[in-house]
């Protein structure tokens, strides 16, 4: 199962992305893509493990995400990654974005157990006036596209209430 959740800032995708995994069953992995640059960002990502608590694992690549997803996989295994715009972030500055896009992409057919992906919805927004921002933008939205036609089920996450867009799991709609 691969699955998309995606939203504004503080709609609840991360909560919703740990209550998914933790109803798996399966042993929990939190594969996290920021880095601390400051203040701030660690006391966010400190609140963030307290929340998840001891059942979960924690794995941190801010770069090569395929690497580290092919790397922890299993068919008994849910894995968080929070979060791809982070990720894309990442990536984009330190020049290896097309790169680890395409392994990313490619590797996804490869992937089992329950993958989860967390990510922000960025073109919702007003359209950003530098360049560098306004391929961030660019740069999610395609990739947010080109995940959720590879994920079996994709939830926009609005105020805390999930909505599911694509839905995939037994006993859903088509």
């Amino acid at each position: 199962m691969k699955e998309l959740i995606i939203g504004g800032a503080r709609s609840g995708k991360s909560g919703f992305a740990q209550r998914c995994a933790e109803a798996s069953g399966f042993s929990m992995v939190y594969l996290a893509t920021a880095t601390a640059g400051d203040s701030e960002m660690a006391e966010r990502i400190d609140r963030h493990r307290a929340q998840r608590g001891a059942a979960w694992d924690l794995i941190e690549e801010p770069l090569q995400l395929a690497g580290a997803l092919l790397a922890h996989h299993r068919p008994d295994r849910a894995i968080v990654v929070d979060c791809l715009t982070l990720w894309v972030s990442n990536c984009l500055h330190n020049a290896c974005w097309e790169e680890e896009k395409r392994a990313l992409l490619a590797a996804l057919g490869d992937f089992t157990g329950h993958i989860i992906f967390v990510t922000n919805e960025t073109g919702m927004g007003i359209i950003p006036m530098g360049d560098m921002t306004r391929r961030f933008v660019d740069e999610s939205g395609w990739l947010h596209q080109e995940l959720a036609a590879r994920c079996d089920r994709v939830t926009l996450m609005v105020t805390g209430l999930p909505l599911v867009v694509k839905p995939k799991y037994p006993g859903d709609a088509e």
